[in-house]
């Protein structure tokens, strides 16, 4: 078994729903991915990629008939390098990352490159077909954007709740109250643009051709725990106990990322030394309602394959779906030794940067690679929860690092 390695990783600004990246099809957002984290290794012949290993949660509409492919097609790679899409839905680019990177370490390939992305403005209504042509009665046209649909009746009932109505279960749960919930987003907010500020983002996100887009389009500078306050919850009424909002909740984005992994003696052929290693995966689930707590227990049994503990942890970023679930994380992980929850989601995250479903993954990788190095860390977990009860987590060293 070899060592599996980040080289790289870039993604699009994420557009807010209806927002700047409306027009663009997400089979265009993918290839203009893979085309800008090429083009950064001149070096690197697209004709020695492995495989292309592409994350994608809807496809029901331009992202069918694996956009992973399409985009290998489209960018104007080799038309024989291969490509699969898969689906894991919210994780679907972190899975990305995790299959590509176990190829590299069986040795079935020395560079795989991973991502995924989402057009959540773009994904169609659907129309099931009927048991018969030409039914009398209305047909109802259904959003593919999020969560449940054309639902099979055998599902127990407590299965298919909304996930804002699941994560109301989980402020119930633990007892995360409306204000915790509201003081977590606006410092999303705050960290996210004072990323932007600070030049962080400027090596990760890539412009994207034929959009007046430069920074992620979901970021509101101003946002204050105070002013989130105001907010209507939407999924209970306050008289039935509801907390979260669209102020505390990530946002239905658009946008696409990648990721260039590769062995050890990859560095050559890229150009490039690694960002980090990959030193530890998992995947977890649990029941389909209580999504929002699986990436704890994904963590900590990436943390154990590989061989370290919280308490060396220098850096996280969980993917913010929203609030209540990342401060129940949290809350479990420091309770299980992390030092201190500032050293969470540093650069923002997902409720101000947002959350393009299939690319989430890869943003959450390539920002926590980078704040690993920004602040000398040894060891960083990326986490992500995952509708239908499942969460993942990747384990990165920076191999020049403290510990």
């Amino acid at each position: 078994m070899t060592s599996s390695y980040v080289y790289d990783a870039v993604r699009t600004p994420f557009g807010r729903f209806n927002g700047a990246l409306a027009g663009v099809r997400p089979d265009d957002l993918a290839a203009g991915v893979v085309s800008a984290i090429l083009g950064r290794h001149p070096g690197l012949d697209p004709a020695a990629i492995g495989d292309v290993v592409w994350g994608n949660a809807n496809g029901a509409g331009e992202d069918n008939r694996n956009v992973g492919r399409m985009a290998v097609l489209l960018a104007g790679l080799p038309t024989s390098v291969p490509a699969t899409t898969v689906n894991r839905l919210c994780g679907s680019s972190l899975d990305a990352v995790m299959i590509g990177s176990r190829a590299i370490e069986t040795g079935d390939a020395d560079v795989v490159l991973t991502g995924g992305v989402e057009s959540m403005t773009r994904a169609p209504w659907v129309l099931p077909k009927s048991n018969r042509p030409f039914p009398a009665g209305d047909v109802t046209a259904v959003s593919t954007t999020l969560g449940w649909r054309l639902v099979n009746k055998a599902m127990p009932a407590e299965w298919t709740v909304s996930l804002g109505e699941a994560n109301e279960q989980l402020q119930e749960r633990f007892s995360i109250s409306r204000e915790r919930q509201d003081e977590f987003a606006a410092r999303s907010h705050r960290l996210a643009h004072q990323a932007w500020e600070d030049g962080f983002y400027d090596a990760l996100v890539v412009p994207v051709d034929g959009a007046d887009l430069t920074r992620d389009e979901s970021i509101r500078p101003g946002s204050t725990a105070e002013g989130l306050a105001g907010l209507k919850p939407a999924f209970r009424s306050p008289e039935q106990g509801g907390t979260i909002t669209a102020g505390n909740a990530s946002p239905l984005s658009d946008g696409a990322s990648a990721v260039l992994l590769g062995n050890a003696g990859a560095a050559d052929a890229v150009g490039a030394e690694p960002l980090a290693r990959i030193a530890g995966r998992a995947a977890f689930a649990l029941d389909p309602q209580d999504f929002g707590y699986a990436p704890v227990e994904a963590a900590n049994t990436a943390l154990a394959r590989a061989g370290i503990g919280w308490s060396e942890v220098g850096a996280v970023d969980v993917n913010e779906a929203f609030a209540v679930q990342s401060l129940a994380c949290v809350d479990a992980w420091l309770a299980a030794g992390l030092a201190d929850p500032e050293l969470v989601n540093t650069r923002g995250g997902a409720i101000a940067l947002g959350h393009p479903l299939g690319a989430s993954g890869g943003r959450v990788l390539g920002t926590l690679a980078h704040v690993l190095r920004e602040r000398g860390a040894r060891w960083g977990v990326a986490a992500i929860c995952i509708g239908v009860g499942q969460g993942l987590a990747v384990v990165l060293e920076n191999e020049g690092g403290r510990a």
